[in-house]
């Protein structure tokens, strides 16, 4: 495994950069904050709500994917994270868009008064990812499929990487596919993902132009 930090030449690490690093660090733990807050208020809300008919749902069977949702999940952001930080033009834009991708998600589903679907997979105690799914507050967070949109955004991210954009992109396509299965999400939560975080990826451009722009010449040089 490479070093990542060989990837840091002197002209990544000055002053600028250096700030700009901790401000998308600091926007992560706020956006994380955020998210623990909004989840715990929209569960608190949600699992007393009436859940919604579903077409896609009612057609699929059910089946129990709590180690991917949760192990897969965990070792897709691991290695997506590892990307970033081994692409140092790439780390700032990708750690701040990310931030404003889990406040924009925590906005989302605060809105979204509706209850779990009836025979979506509930983690207990002895599950894996029941902390997790409890500590921020999984049970109201539907609308829009994190598992979805953060492939997607790593993909838009990566847009001129001939092998992960690929890989992300299906990435996108298999996760999508576990939370219907498992009836973990509502299908508009899945589909409606992608349309999203296409736009938060722009809306970053725009939050962020010097990041992105270092992210340009990123693709062009490479």
């Amino acid at each position: 495994m490479p070093n990542p930090f060989k990837a840091y030449r002197p002209q990544y690490w000055d002053r600028e950069y250096r700030r700009s690093l901790y401000e998308g660090f600091f926007l992560v733990v706020v956006a994380i904050t955020i998210h623990v807050f909004a989840g715990r208020y929209s569960s608190s809300i949600a699992l007393n709500a009436n859940p919604a008919s579903d077409l896609f749902l009612e057609h699929l069977p059910l089946y129990n994917l709590d180690f991917l949702i949760v192990g897969g999940a965990i070792i897709l952001w691991t290695l997506a994270f590892w990307l970033l930080a081994i692409k140092p033009r790439a780390l700032l834009f990708g750690i701040k868009a990310f931030a404003l991708f889990v406040i924009t998600r925590a906005f989302f589903f605060s809105l979204t008064r509706i209850g779990p679907y009836p025979t979506g997979f509930v983690p207990g105690p002895n599950n894996l990812g029941w902390g997790l799914y409890h500590f921020f507050g999984f049970q109201g967070n539907f609308f829009f499929s994190g598992h979805t949109a953060f492939p997607f955004l790593m993909a838009l991210i990566l847009w001129d990487d001939d092998l992960w954009r690929p890989f992300f992109l299906a990435m996108t396509v298999v996760f999508g596919a576990i939370m219907l299965l498992a009836h973990e999400h509502y299908s508009i939560d899945v589909f409606a993902a992608p349309f999203i975080i296409y736009g938060v990826f722009h809306i970053a451009r725009k939050l962020f132009p010097k990041d992105y722009a270092l992210l340009t010449e990123d693709k062009v040089t490479a």
